[in-house]
């Protein structure tokens, strides 16, 4: 059965930083493309980045610069890296798995098979 797992969440000040991890079981993460999508309260679900199975990353414009993703395969963890937050990336953050070839990424969430439980982020001002 495969489970992903979000953590590392919290409330933070403008200006600050948090680590989200993604642990998985049941697959591992260098098979599948890696996404990390955000959900504001009545907003639809956002695409932020993702990880190639190749590793290359790409990112959403508003995140650009600012977050990092990255993938340890020794742990099967994917992380985002979250820098210089402001109160528009109150949300809650989800990671999600999908099959995709090997240098392609997807910022639609419907190709994504396999999805986290979500984790809150939430920035003060």
């Amino acid at each position: 059965q495969v489970q992903l797992v979000e953590s590392g969440g919290g409330l933070v000040q403008a200006g600050g930083s948090l680590r989200l991890s993604c642990a998985a079981s049941g697959l591992t993460f260098s098979s599948y493309a890696v996404g990390w999508f955000r959900q504001a309260p009545g907003k639809e679900r956002e695409f932020v980045g993702a990880i190639k199975r190749s590793g290359g990353t790409i990112y959403a414009d508003s995140v650009k610069g600012r977050f990092t993703i990255s993938r340890d395969n020794a742990k099967n963890t994917v992380y985002l890296q979250m820098n210089s937050l402001k109160p528009e990336d109150t949300a809650t953050y989800y990671c999600a798995a999908g099959s995709a070839p090997y240098n392609i990424y997807y910022s639609d969430y419907n190709e994504y098979d396999y999805w986290g439980q979500g984790t809150q982020v939430t920035v003060s001002s």
